[in-house]
């Protein structure tokens, strides 16, 4: 699992630029938005919702705005033109790619996924080219100095799948998705409050790259995730443990 843990750690870096540009409050607001279209507006009957609500308090977005985009996307006010697709496709060096999207413009969205994938060296892939390589599962990441034992003890416990320790310190705790808040709420309990509880598309496996591949694959990646309508980009790759670059 080595090389999801990187992959997650450079997504949250990235999405930690993105939020100095405002991006990501953007983006957090279409997925509660439409969250709420889809199960409703009770964070504790609507599962999906609460996942990203999380998120949005992660970002550190204002209660109210978080209350504004789930009250008109419960409401059909908001999101209802707002459709979720998913894009495939090969990065450098044959790697997979997994690009989520919210649209209200299908057209200029794979326009602008496809433009991305060329510019980048890799190309736009068909529906069920890469997905299959990919699980829909719970990922929740505690920082370095979480005391190991007590996070192995009461995530499995609650039901978690698997435990990653990074060589920094950082735990990752896989999950299945509809166990996600049940693992996150056992280690909140015990006093090991996660940086982040998402559900993810984890790689199966990993493609290795050289450190010049990396860089080419990474350029694709923050490429992608500039794009307005994309919401979260996955990929198997397997960087080097430097990073890219």
């Amino acid at each position: 699992m080595a090389g999801h843990s990187k992959w997650h750690n450079i997504k949250h870096r990235k999405a930690g630029q993105d939020a100095k540009r405002g991006k990501v409050f953007t983006k957090i607001i279409r997925e509660l938005s439409v969250a709420a279209r889809e199960g409703g507006g009770v964070i504790e009957d609507n599962a999906s919702l609460r996942t990203v609500v999380e998120k949005a308090k992660s970002a550190q977005m204002p209660k109210d705005t978080m209350e504004r985009a789930i009250s008109r996307g419960a409401g059909g006010l908001d999101g209802a033109d707002l459709a979720r697709i998913t894009y495939e496709g090969y990065g450098p060096g044959g790697v997979a790619v997994l690009v989520e999207t919210m649209t209200d413009n299908r057209n200029r969205t794979v326009a602008e996924v496809r433009h991305a994938f060329v510019r980048s060296g890799g190309n736009l892939g068909t529906d069920g080219s890469v997905a299959y390589l990919f699980d829909k599962k719970g990922h929740i990441n505690l920082a370095a100095g979480a005391d190991e034992e007590a996070v192995m003890e009461l995530a499995l416990d609650a039901g978690a799948e698997d435990i990653d320790v990074e060589d920094g310190g950082a735990i990752s705790v896989i999950t299945q998705p509809d166990e996600l808040h049940r693992v996150r709420d056992a280690l909140v309990e015990g006093g090991l409050g996660p940086d982040s509880a998402e559900v993810e598309m984890i790689p199966q496996s990993y493609s290795e790259l050289d450190s010049e591949t990396a860089d080419k694959v990474m350029r694709l990646l923050e490429n992608l995730e500039d794009l307005d309508d994309v919401q979260n980009v996955y990929t198997n790759a397997d960087f080097p443990d430097a990073g890219p670059g």
